[in-house]
């Protein structure tokens, strides 16, 4: 499989003082998902916003290192840019745009397209993915479901037609039956239309469950990396990750001497 996109050693500093990601490295290969795992304050989000180049709008910027999209430079464009280019983010907590319906919210996805035709194709498409939405489609976004926003932004980002989609958190906030729905829509959506998925998940069980490779951050760096099927089989990942450690017991990846960090960082 070629490799889409590359973020090599970058480094991440928000107003010019904070430091986020400290030499933060992975790859993505074309038709793959791959998540990255990691508690809050790790530095997931913050690796998919320099990636869809909306950090500049935090405040935020790529001080060191570099990221490309089939070989091709993007962290010194802007995010209007890199989106035509084919990469989409789908923000945590969604952000729907509450005061248009659910029709015109997946239309906002599509104004890199000029082709009516086609916009009509894709939308058709949508509900294909997403029939739950068909008889949402004239009512305000705001007042639908959590999960049927879910599943709204999800085709928002289907719209703009992507090679790479950045997901971040898409569980959060909704139950585990809707959970399971979304995951095996996020699943069929890769597997029919080829598209790569970076995946962003604190649900490290169904994460895992739908990639085939994973990273694991801490402290704005990556300190473990692996496929997926030896990743299940870490007994520092079922303990950290999926739950499987004695109750009450509590540790960290920088207190356990007996994993081997790969050393990927470029000079």
């Amino acid at each position: 499989m070629a490799t889409i996109l590359s973020v090599n050693n970058i480094e991440v500093i928000y107003k010019d003082v904070i430091l986020v990601l400290k030499g933060m490295s992975l790859e993505v290969e074309e038709g793959r998902i791959v998540t990255i795992l990691g508690n809050n304050g790790a530095g997931k989000t913050t690796t998919l916003k320099a990636i869809s180049g909306i950090l500049k709008s935090e405040d935020g910027e790529v001080t060191d290192g570099s990221i490309n999209f089939y070989d091709k430079r993007i962290d010194k464009i802007n995010p209007e840019e890199i989106v035509r280019m084919g990469i989409f983010q789908v923000m945590e907590g969604r952000r729907v745009i509450e005061d248009m319906s659910v029709e015109e919210n997946l239309l906002a996805g599509a104004h890199t397209q000029k082709n009516r035709k086609s916009r009509n194709a894709d939308m058709e498409m949508i509900y294909k993915y997403f029939p739950a939405l068909i008889t949402r489609k004239k009512i305000m976004a705001g007042y639908i479901s959590g999960g049927e926003q879910q599943m709204m932004v999800l085709g928002r980002a289907l719209m703009s037609r992507p090679k790479l989609l950045l997901l971040d958190e898409p569980s959060m906030g909704l139950s585990p039956l809707l959970v399971a729905e979304i995951f095996k829509i996020i699943k069929k959506i890769n597997q029919e239309k080829k598209i790569s998925i970076l995946l962003v998940e604190q649900n490290a069980k169904l994460a895992l469950s739908i990639a085939s490779h994973g990273y694991v951050m801490e402290n704005g760096r990556i300190v473990l990396d692996d496929t997926v099927e030896k990743l299940k089989k870490n007994k520092d990942i079922q303990e950290f990750y999926l739950g499987l450690s004695e109750v009450g017991q509590k540790k960290s990846y920088r207190d356990v001497k007996h994993y081997k960090r790969r050393k990927r960082w470029v000079t």
